[in-house]
């Protein structure tokens, strides 16, 4: 389950914020950021998954590509790892 902290860190990544209970009306910011609205945060929550899909894509091809580089496997580099 997807929460506002979660959507948060989606649409301000760079933190600034504090929420509590996943209320919007909660959200307390830190001088300097940029509030959102109400419809941002509502958005956020049916983009959040597609965004978090692609940023577990890029680190797994991330991973794989140094794999490669290596010239090891997860299960090798686990085991060399203990």
């Amino acid at each position: 389950m997807i929460s506002a902290g979660d959507v948060l860190s989606y649409l301000i990544p760079t933190g600034g914020w504090t929420i509590y209970a996943d209320d919007f009306n909660s959200i307390i910011y830190d001088e300097g950021v940029k509030p959102i609205t109400k419809k941002q945060f509502t958005d956020g929550f049916a983009q959040y998954e597609a965004w978090k899909a692609e940023q577990d894509n890029a680190k797994a091809t991330a991973k794989a590509a140094i794999l490669d580089r290596i010239g090891l496997t997860a299960d090798e580099l686990k085991t060399i790892l203990g």
